[in-house]
């Protein structure tokens, strides 16, 4: 595991395609920066440790994090492995990006009220 790759399950696709189609925002990358943020503020652990990652979707660590946030993102995992009580090693960040990252889309997937960039503004700062 790496944070070179992000690569996401088919379940994961599946529920960021319907989001793509009912908020009209278009890219992987950003509604996956909205899913760990959602992930990342729920303060529990991820019951699912492990993901399958299935699907044919993947990303770069620059495509995800993009040119400018990619410092932000990685303390903020960084932070979140010493908080559930595992060293910030390179395997420990790139599985904690990919449960969190799933996670987050679960949440966003359930949250039917979630059909706009609006909405996903709204809803972080609730």
């Amino acid at each position: 595991m790496s944070l070179d790759r992000i690569r996401l399950s088919k379940t994961a696709k599946d529920q960021l395609s319907w989001l793509k189609r009912h908020t009209g925002i278009t890219h992987w990358n950003v509604l996956c920066r909205w899913a760990l943020a959602l992930s990342l503020r729920d303060e529990t652990t991820p019951l699912v440790k492990d993901i399958v990652t299935d699907s044919n979707v993947e990303m770069d660590w620059k495509t995800f994090a993009g040119t400018i946030y990619g410092d932000i993102y990685l303390a903020l995992l960084k932070q979140r492995c010493l908080a559930d009580g595992e060293e910030p090693t390179e395997e420990a960040l790139s599985r904690t990006l990919t449960v969190h990252i799933h996670r987050g889309i679960g949440y966003m997937h359930g949250r039917r009220d979630l059909r706009s960039a609006s909405a996903f503004v709204a809803a972080a700062l609730q």
